[in-house]
């Protein structure tokens, strides 16, 4: 690199060492200077196509995916027999929202190289993207195929079998998936996908840590450029809140918070949007622009300059809202941006991470003797950890024929994504069918693939093909309203209903859960527990079977149940959005003395603590 620097000293516009010096220092994750490199190449010779592959990709590592798609375009123009350049622009067309134009060039790079697993891969990756489960898992086993021992395509490779509910090779798959969080930690699988599969608290704390080790690698020497530094005011006066998320629009997320940012006390905290996600024009768009004292959309920027910008903003407290779920911008939380980082309501279980000082959970989740496997501190909040919208209205249901279910029926349903339901509970709800001979079940309609392979798994139960009934996507609206048809929500385990089970409630319709030792294994307990129906929450799946049999066979205590569930909604913690609001804004305070006081993040416990110390 040096050599290249006194060669430009010599001769400045020389494209070769500008070319060599800013793959030097794209090598050495210096981005800003070997963008500015690279694109002076580009400048001086606009048929390298060499130099624009290589600005591309650096603008990838950015997450400026759309810039980084251009200018890869332009240079498959220029060099079209290059596999790993088609390999690359499909990469950053699927992640700028373009995965059918990613498939063309995911398939032109196999043209060009048959054996390429990253391109199999990532095809498969795309076809996810589309909801075109089958394809995904061709591309997945042919990646696995050629390299049998790669982590990340064996749990990519199981994931997309759940979301079809295909369960073949499926106890081998989690096993080789819980391995490789011991095994194999520099290549680090998705924490999300242990979360939906048989695992420990243990492993999931691993899992964390593996990410986010390999996500702090990548990003150290932007950390040590950046080098953030803040005041420790003892008295802040407003404490800016910025809550960082990809899911301002109509999604499940924005559903729960929106009440949340719109009852913040103006009079102690001010509230900033940091957007990653899409521009969408939507009522709930136009809401939560109007929530907040600020909206940031920060989509179009990389990652450093997005937590550059967090931190010019002099923001006390960042709320991730995403943690590692789909469409997350982790990276920019690991530039550490603000003093105080929080975990909240997005990523139902521990980061791992050491830029995440809080998470927000409450005590049924989190019993005392399961603190141990938390890497952040834990803010315990009376009630729930889930927030919830006052505002939302159920609207009154269609009759049952208009859904497709008989009347008459006792209807079972399970709203739940596919990717939750494991072979052990499905074989439960096909009992619970045999036991009860009018009743039907009703799931989601997620996919072809997960409807035909319940079908077939609910035809070699003994059962016929009309006791499984399949609901269309609606809007929210019209979703929460068609609940009420419903008798009993099943829930899934490991992984429990979240927003699904709380619209559940909402609705009227009483959720028998079973709980676990995980987080997200204990989110709906969590949720009955606050609402006041602890008698709902089971803890084997023999005790769920025999509760959700009694309550078929049992019409008048299950009506007695939805009554008080009718009474409860008014009453109880889980949907009082102002109280919530309060108890939260009283851990912001408390997070801010302690760092004052510089002072470690230390846990909070709100059950227990003066609270309330301010109206909202």
């Amino acid at each position: 690199m040096e050599l290249y620097r006194r060669a430009l000293c010599a001769s400045p516009d020389h494209p070769p060492s500008l070319y060599n010096l800013g793959a030097c220092l794209r090598e050495l994750n210096q981005r800003e200077e070997a963008e500015a490199c690279l694109r002076r190449v580009a400048a001086l010779d606009p048929a390298d196509a060499d130099a624009l592959y290589q600005l591309g990709c650096l603008l990838y590592d950015e997450a400026r995916y759309a810039d980084a798609a251009g200018v890869l375009r332009s240079a498959s123009v220029l060099w079209p027999q290059n596999p790993m350049l088609f390999f690359h622009l499909g990469i950053a067309l699927a992640r700028s929202g373009d995965p059918w134009q990613a498939i063309g060039c995911f398939r032109e790079a196999l043209a060009l190289e048959p054996v390429f697993p990253d391109a199999q891969f990532n095809l498969g990756n795309a076809y996810s993207l589309l909801n075109e489960r089958e394809q995904a898992i061709a591309c997945y086993q042919e990646a696995v195929r050629a390299q049998p021992d790669d982590p990340l395509y064996r749990s990519s490779l199981l994931n997309e079998k759940q979301h079809a509910c295909d369960w073949s090779q499926l106890a081998v798959l989690v096993d080789l998936q819980r391995q490789s969080v011991a095994q194999q930690p520099a290549q680090p699988i998705h924490p999300f996908y242990l979360l939906s599969i048989p695992s420990t608290r243990a492993e999931q704390l691993q899992c964390g840590r593996n990410f986010a080790a390999h996500q702090l690698t990548a990003l150290q020497h932007e950390r040590k450029r950046l080098s953030f530094r803040f005041d420790r005011d003892p008295q802040p006066g407003k404490i800016r809140l910025g809550y960082l998320s990809s899911d301002f629009h109509e999604h499940a997320t924005a559903y729960l918070t929106a009440g949340l940012f719109e009852l913040h006390d103006r009079n102690r905290f001010e509230t900033i949007a940091y957007s990653c996600g899409p521009e969408v024009d939507s009522p709930m768009r136009g809401r939560l622009r109007r929530a907040f004292d600020r909206f940031v959309d920060l989509k179009a920027l990389s990652n450093s300059a997005a937590a550059a910008s967090i931190h010019a903003d002099k923001v006390h407290i960042l709320v991730d809202m995403k943690g590692y779920t789909t469409d997350a911008r982790t990276e920019i939380a690991a530039l550490r941006p603000a003093p105080i980082q929080v975990s909240f309501i997005g990523f139902p279980g521990t980061m791992g991470a050491p830029f995440i000082d809080y998470l927000v959970a409450d005590r049924f989740l989190v019993p005392q003797e399961h603190e141990a496997d938390y890497s952040e501190k834990l803010v315990l909040m009376p009630g729930s950890y889930q927030v919830n919208d006052r505002q939302r209205q159920v609207l009154e249901p269609p009759p049952r024929p208009a859904l497709g279910l008989p009347e008459g029926a006792f209807v079972f349903c399970c709203f739940n994504q596919p990717y939750k339901i494991l072979p052990e509970t499905f074989r439960v709800w096909m009992r619970l069918l045999e036991a009860v001979p009018n009743a039907v079940l009703w799931l989601l309609e997620s996919n072809p693939a997960a409807t035909r392979n319940l079908r077939v798994a609910a035809q070699q139960a003994g059962l016929g093909a009309e006791r499984l009934v399949f609901a269309p996507a609606l809007d929210h609206s019209r979703h929460l309203a068609r609940l009420t048809a419903a008798d009993l929500f099943l829930d899934t385990f490991p992984c429990n209903a979240h927003t699904t089970a709380s619209d559940a409630l909402r609705s009227g319709l009483p959720v028998l859960t079973c709980a676990g030792d995980t987080f997200a294994s204990r989110v709906a307990g969590s949720l009955l527990s606050a609402i006041g129906l602890p008698e709902l929450i089971t803890f084997s799946m023999p005790d769920y079977e025999r509760c959700a049999l009694d309550l078929a066979k049992a019409p008048a205590a299950l009506r007695l149940l939805r009554e008080r569930l009718r009474e409860n909604r008014l009453t109880t913690p889980l949907f009082d959005t102002p109280r919530y609001v309060r108890h939260l804004e009283d851990a912001y305070h408390q997070m801010m003395a302690v760092y004052a006081a510089a002072g470690a993040p230390k846990r909070i416990d709100l059950t227990v603590t003066p609270q309330c110390s301010g109206a909202s």
